[in-house]
């Protein structure tokens, strides 16, 4: 729980029918490689060495979606959903899909699809994107900037953070370079290229608005600090590259306010590549758990704490205050308890709920964590083991 403003969250991966009703993207493919039936097969070129981007010549930004441009992809998607036609009248909102296909269909099931983006990290065929892009995908399908179309593997997704892994059977392709999203400032350029709408390969220029940007800021759950930026992402920019002035990539953009202009989010490429590489590896990523409710003190709030009935008093109003423990919980087996204040959590004094949720990201799993709180008026000191967090269910 956080006492700062929610607004409407939405996930960009472009859905011609899931985006209307918030049902999962999936992504569509077939055996082998398909080709598409407007072009000629072409043969796969080496990877040229990239010459320097130089941001101070006029057209920089044209250099830099030359360079980078040919390794950011489009992923569509598609998955069957049993339910009967006339449960819900698609046909008056999408009679086709983005690209002008007739929807398959059938008297019990309804095909969705879907358009997100991605990036290719390694010349043999692996692709970042977003895990809302593949969300329950039956079949995945790539298609490269020359129109080459290739059948993906979902190699692991992580809905925590919304990163996902595809792989694909081809060598010598193009790659982006990744960059330092850790040491990002506000101001700096930042460039979008993706599939916004069914439009593809389109290029957007901004500035990186914010950095370290926690979920609880515009009403998501996820556990990543996001870059804020007003490059211009719409759905279908879902898993694109966020560029810097250098051409490399810092970010994955995953999301945007409902009804707001210029203001976008995405997820650090330090982030994105630290969960990658545990998809990688295990096929999946299992985040440290605590099992609290926390807030932000403000004076109103510890005015209202106080007023109820019951034994806990707040005596400050800055800080992380615990709302309540679930039970059963790593949190309730080391004896944290509603009321409590954190002052510091492995030896590192917290005063916002993102620096919690920092400390606690980074902790081991089954590893004790010292935790000091302030309880009614006195510090105590507590160690509490992460768990892995539950599935959520739904």
């Amino acid at each position: 729980m956080n006492s700062s403003l929610k607004l409407p969250l939405s996930l960009i991966a472009f859905a011609a029918i899931a985006a209307s009703t918030g049902c999962t993207n999936s992504l569509v493919g077939n055996n082998g490689i398909e080709q598409s039936a407007s072009a000629e097969p072409k043969q796969i070129s080496q990877v040229e060495v990239p010459r320097p981007i130089n941001p101070n010549a006029p057209d920089y930004v044209a250099d830099i979606v030359a360079q980078v441009g040919p390794a950011v992809v489009r992923i569509d998607s598609s998955r069957a959903v049993e339910q009967p036609l006339d449960n819900l009248d698609f046909g008056s909102l999408f009679g086709q899909d983005q690209r002008g296909r007739q929807r398959e269909q059938s008297p019990s099931q309804r095909l969705q699809r879907g358009t997100g983006s991605g990036f290719i990290t390694s010349a043999d065929g692996r692709i970042f994107t977003n895990a809302h892009v593949v969300a329950g995908a039956d079949t995945v399908s790539v298609v490269l900037k020359d129109g080459r179309r290739f059948k993906g593997e979902v190699v692991g997704s992580d809905e925590t953070t919304d990163v996902a892994v595809i792989k694909i059977d081809a060598s010598g392709l193009p790659t982006v370079k990744l960059g330092d999203s850790d040491r990002l400032l506000p101001g700096q350029a930042a460039i979008a290229i993706g599939n916004p709408l069914g439009l593809d390969n389109t290029v957007t220029q901004g500035i990186i608005s914010a950095t370290g940007r926690s979920g609880a800021d515009f009403g998501s759950s996820s556990r990543v600090n996001f870059i804020q930026t007003d490059t211009a992402i719409n759905p279908g920019n879902s898993g694109g590259p966020l560029i810097n002035s250098s051409g490399e990539v810092v970010g994955m953009n995953t999301a945007i306010i409902q009804g707001a202009s210029g203001i976008g989010f995405a997820v650090p490429i330090a982030t994105a590549q630290r969960v990658a590489e545990q998809l990688i590896a295990t096929g999946k990523v299992d985040h440290p758990y605590l099992g609290i409710q926390m807030a932000e003190l403000s004076p109103e709030l510890r005015e209202q704490i106080n007023r109820r009935e019951g034994d806990v008093r707040v005596e400050q109003d800055q800080g992380v205050i615990i709302l309540a423990v679930q039970p059963n919980s790593p949190a309730a087996q080391g004896d944290l308890k509603a009321g409590d204040v954190i002052e510091t959590i492995n030896g590192t004094a917290v005063q916002a709920s993102k620096q919690v949720q920092q400390q606690v990201e980074s902790a081991q799993i089954g590893n004790p964590l010292p935790i000091t709180v302030k309880r009614n008026g006195q510090s105590v000191n507590l160690t509490v083991k992460p768990a892995p967090m539950p599935k959520q269910n739904g």
